[in-house]
């Protein structure tokens, strides 16, 4: 299983494998107790964990990356997260760069339980380098240039046409 594959499902607990995706939604797989459903695009959204980043001080860093903090931390990770205090301290500890007037309670409740689900499925955590986003971003850059590119070289009414019915009158 592939950390880029994994997503969250807003309405839904957990996180999902993501399996296909069609138009109109997409069939995941529960990590919890890996039942597989069709959740419809038009009542949930999807958020790859790879695309999630959080708040700190100074800009923003991805979820990998404080997963892996909390990873290499030896700091017990607090078992009860209704405490709002225990996680800003163990966050405070593991992670003090991010942003906690930000980041809320409920979020860090969020990571705790999401870090949970992929040690248990021993998923790897890729934590992209800074020449990797750069190249990603640098190729989808050229992907949307290469898409638009015969823009500029149409007329407006070719950008937009609309078909003008007549209704009979003169």
């Amino acid at each position: 299983m592939e950390y880029s594959k994994i997503v969250s499902v807003t309405g839904l607990p957990g996180l999902f494998e993501l399996l296909s995706s069609k138009s109109d939604g997409a069939v995941v797989r529960s990590l919890e107790d890996n039942s597989s459903k069709f959740v419809s695009s038009r009542q949930h959204n999807f958020s790859h964990l790879e695309s999630i980043e959080v708040y700190t001080n100074k800009d923003t860093t991805s979820l990998a990356e404080l997963f892996e903090a909390m990873k290499k931390s030896k700091e017990k990770i607090p078992e009860n997260t209704d405490d709002a205090k225990k996680l800003k301290t163990y966050f405070e500890k593991v992670y003090p760069d991010m942003d906690f007037e930000r980041v809320y309670t409920s979020d860090m409740k969020k990571m705790i339980k999401w870090y949970h689900i992929i040690e248990k499925n021993k998923i790897e955590v890729k934590v992209k380098t800074a020449e990797e986003k750069e190249a990603a971003d640098l190729k989808n850059a050229k992907q949307a240039h290469l898409e638009n590119a015969h823009v500029k070289d149409l007329k407006p009414q070719q950008l937009n046409p609309k078909k003008i019915e007549s209704r009979g009158v003169k």
